[in-house]
């Protein structure tokens, strides 16, 4: 008989009650009662409305804006990380804690900050936009929003990894005359991709529901750079509830499409590290 193991939380069957209860308030009924509210618009109705020109545009926006935000998240989040693990400096601390700064700072404000500051009349703006650079009130801007609110979820998930990584098999590389390049493609980027990839997908999560550091930034300007997210808000300041809900679904059906693609990709690094 299998000795049974001495456990500080109580029983499985308990803790997997609360956890499930826990998990439907606050992801499985909000999502159905979505779909089902869904459910009181004809097919044509739905269609009609998740298919105008307007909502086209704002899903191209969204999802655009966010993927191109995600990617400059992992390409420079990874190597803030690794400098920040890797290396000591003067005000390393400081520099690190500066990386949780937009989990702190409310994205109003956020917004708020970079639509002062890239302005024509702002303190980068006003060198920007003589050189031909508008970010503020454009698809730019939107881009540096969400790169600003992104940047932790890459960083914070590289750093223990970073932190764990065995340095001997570098420097038994480097012993048996590897380059640096080949050292990280052979070493590290197969330790590091599943990792990168995960930070690259809750970085795009984050920036397909953020609304707070765009709505100052952007201009909401139709099929410019209006977002998904505002136009649900629009829709139901003009009371066409059932309009923005159309559109929370689609938004909700694409986003766990594209993280179920991520998902896959990501177990697929791990295969391939191993």
């Amino acid at each position: 008989m299998p000795e049974k193991r001495y456990n500080a939380l109580p029983g499985f069957g308990l803790t997997l009650g609360f956890t499930l209860f826990y998990l439907s308030v606050l992801i499985i009924i909000p999502i159905a009662a979505l779909v089902l509210k869904t459910f009181q618009l004809s097919w044509p109705d739905f269609w009609r409305l998740v298919t105008a020109e307007r909502a086209l545009a704002a899903y191209r926006i969204t999802f655009g804006t966010s993927a191109i935000a995600a990617f400059i998240n992992a390409v420079f989040g990874t190597i803030l990380a690794w400098v920040l693990v890797r290396y000591q400096f003067p005000f390393r601390r400081f520099v690190d804690a500066l990386v949780d700064f937009p989990f702190a700072l409310p994205t109003a404000v956020a917004g708020l900050t970079l639509s002062s500051l890239l302005a024509s009349n702002g303190w980068l703006g006003k060198y920007l936009v003589p050189l031909g650079i508008k970010a503020a009130f454009s698809q730019l801007g939107i881009i540096i929003a969400l790169t600003f609110v992104g940047l932790p979820f890459v960083v914070r998930t590289l750093q223990p990894v970073l932190e764990n990584l065995e340095r001997e098999l570098e420097e038994a590389a480097a012993t048996l005359g590897a380059s640096r390049l080949r050292t990280f493609i052979s070493i590290l980027a197969p330790t590091l991709l599943p990792t990168i990839i995960t930070g690259f997908a809750q970085a795009f999560a984050r920036a397909v529901g953020e609304y707070g550091s765009i709505v100052f930034i952007s201009g909401n300007k139709p099929f410019e750079t209006e977002i998904a997210p505002y136009l649900i808000v629009i829709r139901l300041e003009e009371y066409d509830y059932l309009g923005a809900i159309a559109i929370a679904a689609v938004l909700m059906v694409i986003s766990f499409c594209i993280l179920a693609i991520i998902n896959w990709l990501e177990n697929w690094a791990s295969h391939f590290q191993h």
